[in-house]
């Protein structure tokens, strides 16, 4: 078992790197890996550089999970952050709130059965900040809340998926949204609700069978001296037996 728990308060630069590798070769290593590497991450400032690798099977970044070890941590609050997270391997777990503004997510998964759970945003604020997420693989879980009521300003956010049966559900709430989705694989399910914003674009490229993907979007209040507010949704899809729902309105509108 590898446990990494790192707790930090600092109002200056922060630089943090964690690599956490286990490679497992035998099935006995397999049958007792659900628990190996965790992460228990505490920080507050800005200006924080974070750097993490884990390899293997059931790796955590928490907060929270409870039998399955860890149970809280990873609060992470800040501003001008650089975050590069690299989970490579199955059933991986990242958990936790964050706040941040002005600050750049890179997020990459590899394997199957992860699970990718975070709000951001929930208490203070979301803004200005670009996010770059791939999964690569079968039966991931994403559930994902940006900026719930809280203010939350000018989100550029690319997501890419390739492989079979994930299941997403992705709440946005912003002035400004700029989201580019590439899927690509069978039976993926996803679910995104984006709101609260004077304009919000999404382009979604499809490809893939048996696809159940359902869009709703409104727009919130207009900014002074803006009439109208607007929202755009692009879509290519290349596929069978899907099914697409979009439901599209402006605020005060059923």
């Amino acid at each position: 078992m590898a446990i990494g728990r790192i707790k930090q308060r600092k109002t200056t630069m922060n630089k943090l790197f964690l690599l956490l590798g286990f490679m497992l070769v035998t099935p006995y290593a397999l049958s007792q890996s659900a628990t190996d590497n965790e992460i228990m991450l505490n920080q507050s400032g800005d200006t924080l550089t974070l750097t993490i690798d884990q390899v293997g099977y059931g790796n955590k970044i928490c907060g929270s999970l409870n039998s399955d070890i860890c149970a809280t941590d990873w609060t992470l609050t800040g501003s001008t952050l650089t975050i590069n997270i690299d989970m490579i391997g199955n059933s991986n777990k990242i958990y936790g709130p964050t706040i941040l503004d002005s600050s750049d997510i890179d997020l990459t998964f590899t394997g199957d059965s992860n699970v990718w759970d975070w709000n951001i945003g929930y208490i203070g604020s979301a803004d200005s900040s670009n996010m770059l997420v791939d999964f690569t693989g079968d039966s991931n879980s994403i559930d994902l809340d940006w900026g719930y009521a809280a203010s939350a300003e000018r989100l550029d956010f690319d997501f890419d998926i390739i492989g079979d049966s994930n299941v997403f559900n992705i709440d946005l709430e912003s002035d400004d949204i700029t989201w580019d989705v590439d899927i690509t694989g069978d039976s993926n399910n996803v679910v995104t609700d984006i709101k609260d914003g004077a304009y919000h674009s999404l382009t979604l490229d499809h490809t893939g069978s048996n696809a159940d993907i359902d869009i709703f979007m409104q727009s919130g209040t207009c900014p002074t001296g803006v009439s109208s507010c607007k929202s755009v949704i692009d879509i290519t899809s290349d596929s069978e037996n899907a099914t697409i729902t979009i439901n599209q309105k402006d605020t005060g509108d059923s």
